[in-house]
């Protein structure tokens, strides 16, 4: 039996789709922190591309409080108990957490519900979508800190206008943020 010679890595990259980020990012210079730094920590990306996909300075003034994705669904259900913002295309929630959460009390959370009362599994990943779209451009601005955010999508017999939904999410957070005091 005879075998062929094995391909340098690099080369064996060029051929394989998942060793190619492994091949780029082992030709970039180092840093001295860590790809993987620890939550709360700043990161420095060693790659020049990531530095043109953040946002300006003036997007990110408001945006001094960390925004976290609510995934645990006993926080859902705590939220229910919040304060509640209805319109016709979704209703928003705001509880305050507890002081003993482990979460910190600077901390902006957010989550997003979609029930199969909206429709076909495209309808609510469309919507989701927005939800995520409207809540990273109205969250930092409007956003409480110390309260978890909940949006659930409500059906309606025509998908709402994008701008409209933006004028009622930071209606909601503005009114919401007066009755948590």
């Amino acid at each position: 039996m005879v075998s062929a010679p094995a391909k340098p890595p690099l080369a064996a990259a060029k051929c394989w789709l998942p060793a190619v980020p492994v091949a780029a990012r082992s030709s970039l210079p180092k840093t001295k922190v860590t790809d993987r730094a620890a939550p709360g920590e700043a990161r420095l990306s060693p790659n020049p591309l990531d530095e043109e996909r953040q946002p300006s300075d003036s997007a990110t003034a408001g945006a001094s409080r960390p925004i976290e994705v609510i995934r645990k669904r006993p926080d859902f259900l705590a939220a229910n108990r919040g304060k509640r913002f209805v319109t016709t295309s979704f209703v928003l929630l705001a509880h305050r957490r507890r002081d003993d959460h482990p979460v910190p009390a600077q901390t902006i959370r957010y989550g997003i519900t979609v029930t199969k009362k909206i429709g076909n599994a495209v309808a609510r990943n469309r919507m989701k979508r927005r939800f995520r779209a409207l809540l990273a451009a109205a969250l930092p601005g409007h956003g409480i800190a110390g309260v978890d955010h909940i949006m659930i999508g409500r059906k309606a017999d025509a998908e709402a206008d994008f701008a409209a939904m933006q004028a009622d999410l930071e209606k909601g957070l503005k009114h919401l943020a007066k009755k948590l005091g």
